[in-house]
């Protein structure tokens, strides 16, 4: 029941009436009110889910451990931070990567770095519009730093980073983890090779002695053989008597036919030996690499006409070994054939 006042006129009239409240209205308004709380409970723990999963998806780089000594890993980086082409994201839908990078001590694009270790960086200029970064557009310049750090003696620690800052509003963008993980492939690929050129040099030197031992044994037999007289029952004379007899070797004994032989069968194996394995730098000189890239770096630089031993052999590169011992990597065209 309600009671309802209404002024009309100049008297106050008074109505009483009855308003009826469907049971079933309230029960919706009860069900309805918790149902409405708890979308919007949802609503607000989706969208700060989405946050921390926006923060997580960008800007948050690569750290990985290689197992590997610092040295080898840093050479690896430095290589791939050489090489031009920055994987893993491409202009404006374009290529496939962005091609045209230089390799730099710094850049603006990344604040100093004071965490110690040797830090490499790969910069793009004028780069249209890279995919991968966050919110990207507009031209500017695409960044990738590598921070190289030591962890022991036989493993390091690599950190890649990527920014891009566009040229006319300095907007910072920050990778999806694309660029980095993909340039981490490069430099993964670039180890391997590494790794599989220190294990087929080491199988080649192995090799190299045991073939030298198995060339001194025949030596040494041979030697046996020439200068032991045959073995007697004879006393102590006897054995002399022998000796001295068979110390002047006539021209039709057999042992001195094997003897006559021996040298130049020997001698001839050594010429088809060098012929294989040994080779002369061209002019003007050559330049010994660490490994079998161009972008490798230099261990020496060879004259002409120094003389080198092949380990192994590739399609466009010999892994040699120099006279002083050195190990490393010459273009199959800078070497020729010792006449």
């Amino acid at each position: 029941m309600i009671w309802h006042k209404s002024f009309g006129g100049a008297g106050l009239k008074r109505s009483l009436f009855f308003h009826r409240i469907r049971p079933e209205r309230i029960r919706l308004r009860v069900v309805a009110a918790p149902f409405l709380l708890f979308l919007l409970l949802a609503s607000t723990a989706t969208s700060s889910h989405a946050r921390e999963k926006d923060a997580l998806q960008y800007g948050e780089g690569l750290i990985v451990n290689v197992p590997l000594p610092e040295p080898e890993v840093a050479q690896a980086v430095e290589d791939v931070a050489q090489n031009t082409i920055i994987r893993g994201t491409k202009e404006y839908n374009k290529d496939e990567y962005i091609a045209g990078a230089v390799a730099a001590t710094s850049t603006p694009v990344f604040p100093p770095w004071t965490e110690g270790g040797k830090v490499f960086y790969k910069v793009r200029k004028q780069a249209l519009d890279p995919r991968n970064f966050k919110q990207s557009a507009d031209v500017g310049t695409l960044a990738v730093r590598y921070v190289v750090q030591p962890q022991g003696d036989q493993n390091t620690v690599l950190r890649i980073d990527a920014l891009f800052v566009e040229d006319f509003r300095h907007t910072v963008h920050l990778s999806n983890g694309s660029v980095e993980t993909s340039e981490y492939k490069d430099i993964q690929d670039k180890l391997a090779a590494v790794e599989l050129v220190k294990k087929e040099t080491a199988q080649a030197l192995q090799a190299k002695h045991e073939q030298l031992s198995k060339q001194k044994i025949g030596t040494t037999a041979d030697t046996v053989l020439l200068s032991t007289p045959t073995p007697t029952a004879n006393s102590s004379e006897n054995a002399t008597a022998d000796v001295v007899s068979a110390s002047p070797i006539s021209s039709t004994s057999q042992p001195a036919q094997a003897y006559d032989d021996s040298p130049e069968s020997l001698a001839q194996h050594v010429a088809e030996l060098r012929q294989q394995v040994e080779r002369l730098v061209r002019k003007p000189g050559a330049a010994l690499k660490s490994a079998p890239f161009h972008t490798a770096s230099t261990l020496k630089s060879l004259e002409p006409g120094a003389e080198v031993l092949i380990l192994i052999s590739t399609p466009y590169w010999f892994g040699v070994e120099t006279h002083d011992g050195e190990h490393g990597w010459i273009r199959r065209d800078q070497l020729e054939q010792v006449p």
